[in-house]
């Protein structure tokens, strides 16, 4: 059985479900429930009756052992986290508590039930400031902010823990993640929402005021930044193909998932007006301090590795979003 956490919110419902559509049904979801969402949870139960919810505090170590001790679990993926660079810049105090301290109650129930295998959901923040593109495993790791701190802490942790207790782990360090279930069953579902791509696609409906564009003067294609946007099934496929390789292998390590593509601010804007069949109006101002002109992730050694080939390409990805964005607004106009 693998235990899920974080299985309410957005990458973490996307894995269960991938999980559940490949035949691997016995699933227990951990989850408090701040920022994900019953709703998905009921959805993926619907698809999968076999799985398991338990609505929990990883802070709370008492709540997480007691999953260990009611459920014959074998392997965890780990997506329990608070993930707002902003807000951790505000209350770093609830960044290491959440990220850091639940991290810790987790892997010592891990370790007392003699449970052995993590994928965790790391990710790019961990690098900081790049010092070269495409971004490789090899890269240095500073990162800039407290929710990238808590990254790199818990992958040092992790670290000593297999040194200490021979618990091995798979971390995954993705870049910006974009695109929902191709039939709209789930999707990206944040509030406040701080992502590019579904608040571009939120405007469609709602009529909002120009999106501001920082800078447009970067030595890039059309001058403004450019990022590696890999879809949310894609990231799903790979956390399964990393169980998959741990339990193969038994063996720590780390992978970036990427496309290496890259898409400008501006190409965003372009493809989501031609997804939506909508003018989307922006205005340019001024940069942002410490924003890279370039962020690419090299993703060769997941392809090599794993055998983790990204499949949908980013119209695609904003394709499912705004399918799934028309479901959220459905709802939202329901409870008016």
């Amino acid at each position: 059985m693998i235990l899920i956490t974080g299985a309410a919110g957005y990458i973490g419902s996307h894995c269960a479900l991938n999980f559940s559509e490949n035949n691997i049904d016995d699933i227990v979801i951990f989850d408090n429930l701040s920022t994900g969402h019953i709703e998905t949870v009921e959805k993926l139960q619907k698809i999968n009756p076999k799985i398991k919810f338990i609505k929990g505090d990883l802070k709370n170590k008492n709540e997480i052992s007691d999953i260990f001790r009611k459920y014959k679990i074998d392997s965890v993926i780990h997506f329990a986290a608070l993930s707002q660079v902003g807000q951790s810049v505000v209350n770093p105090s609830l960044y290491y508590l959440n990220n850091v301290i639940g991290t810790i109650n987790l892997l010592n129930s891990m370790v007392e039930n003699n449970v052995l295998k993590i994928v965790f959901s790391s990710t790019a923040a961990t690098y900081g400031e790049p010092k070269y593109t495409p971004i490789d495993e090899n890269h240095p790791q500073n990162p800039i902010n407290p929710y990238g701190n808590t990254k790199l802490m818990i992958e040092k942790i992790m670290d000593d823990y297999d040194l200490a207790y021979n618990l091995k782990s798979i971390r995954l360090r993705y870049f910006n993640v974009i695109g929902a279930d191709e039939k709209a069953r789930i999707g990206e579902w944040h509030n406040p929402e701080t992502h590019l791509v579904p608040n571009i696609l939120k405007s469609v409906f709602n009529n909002s005021s120009e999106f501001k564009i920082y800078g447009d003067d970067y030595d890039t294609k059309d001058g403004t930044c450019i990022r590696d946007y890999v879809d949310v099934l894609d990231l799903a496929d790979a956390h399964r193909l990393a169980l998959e390789y741990l339990n193969k292998n038994n063996k720590t390590d780390v992978f970036n998932l990427g496309t290496q593509g890259g898409q400008s601010v501006k190409e965003i804007f372009n493809i989501s007006q031609d997804v939506t069949k909508q003018k989307i109006s922006y205005k340019i101002v001024g940069k942002r301090m410490g924003d890279p002109k370039i962020l690419l992730a090299n993703s060769k050694k997941a392809k090599d590795i794993l055998k983790w080939h990204p499949k949908k390409t980013v119209h695609d990805s904003i394709k499912n979003a705004f399918e799934w964005e028309k479901v959220l607004n459905d709802k939202l106009k329901a409870s008016n």
